[in-house]
């Protein structure tokens, strides 16, 4: 089982994207809770926005505001996991992440090679307006999967990317898949310097190299040639630690401060780079298994704005 949290920003993209799937025949209304309808899918598209605007009106100063997950159990989890208990595995899920009691939409995709399913909520609390704090949501939704794993003796499979461990000229979702490993990759205490941090990074065939003022982000083959264009570290939400800013860096720091490590506080500093590898991988494995594969919500999205939406980058412009 993969439960990815998406990092969405806007509710109505999250929203319109999964009624366009219905209408398109690939995708079906599946699940919702907390309406004040008791069917809300009776009506029409406008009546189920309106049900989440209407309380995202109430605090218009949070500029993130969209709560999207999707759930994407395997063949064999499918198996074990009716409609029935999926509905109420999905509402535990919510009530687990502090959203229980949130008016959500859960919508069942089969426009890939498996079934899957989109949730779509808001982080504005509907009853006092104040967003609902999400510090730490990874973890806690890595708790749930290793809950609900255990609980119907569900296994984990690997995906090929994962076995692989290594971007390619193919790889998919290359600047969410770049965040996430950084986001991993950030969390490991054994990772204590540049130098051990880029050596990981390495072991991907991902590098980072100074661009004038900046630094840019290359995916190579063995060999160490350039096989994708690269991109603006600067355009990444989810940057390395060791090219932070000092402010950045002390913000991340103290975000990080009741974090529970996952590895020792010793010093890794001597370690070898073949045990060094195999802890990362390891940890890898346990932390973000299948979420390199993708997902279809940024099917088709590319690090460019398409014509006739281009934005004045300004300060704070994120990709």
């Amino acid at each position: 089982m993969v439960i990815v949290i998406h990092q969405s920003s806007d509710t109505r993209n999250a929203f319109q994207y999964n009624e366009k799937k219905v209408k398109e025949g690939v995708a079906s209304y599946f699940h919702s809770a907390n309406t004040l309808s008791v069917n809300p899918f009776m009506y029409g598209q406008g009546h189920r926005w309106k049900i989440l605007h209407d309380i995202e009106k109430q605090n218009p100063r949070v500029k993130k505001k969209c709560l999207h997950i999707s759930v994407n159990p395997s063949g064999s989890d499918l198996l074990k996991l009716d409609d029935k208990t999926l509905r109420q595995e999905v509402d535990r899920m919510m009530k687990h992440m502090r959203y229980g009691n949130q008016p959500y939409f859960v919508y069942k995709h089969q426009d890939l090679e498996r079934v899957h399913f989109h949730v779509v909520s808001t982080r504005i609390d509907k009853m006092t307006g104040k967003k609902i704090r999400d510090g730490y949501e990874k973890d806690k939704m890595q708790k749930f999967v290793k809950e609900l794993e255990q609980k119907y003796q569900l296994k984990q499979e690997i995906p090929a990317q994962l076995r692989n461990l290594k971007f390619t000229a193919s790889s998919g979702y290359l600047k969410r898949n770049l965040e996430t490993l950084f986001s991993e990759l950030n969390r490991m205490d054994i990772i204590t310097s540049k130098e051990m941090y880029d050596q990981a990074l390495g072991f991907f065939q991902v590098e980072i190299r100074k661009a004038g003022r900046g630094h840019m982000v290359f995916v190579t083959d063995e060999n160490g040639a350039v096989i994708r264009h690269p991109m603006k570290l600067s355009d990444f939400e989810e940057r390395p630690r060791f090219y932070l800013s000092r402010q950045e860096l002390l913000s991340q720091e103290q975000n990080k401060k009741d974090l529970p490590n996952t590895l020792s506080k010793q010093n890794h500093e001597g370690i070898a780079i073949g045990t060094l590898k195999s802890l990362i991988i390891k940890e890898l494995i346990l932390n973000i298994g299948a979420q390199l594969t993708g997902d279809s919500f940024k099917k088709g999205k590319r690090n460019r704005l398409k014509k006739g939406d281009k934005k004045r980058r300004g300060k704070g412009y994120r990709r």
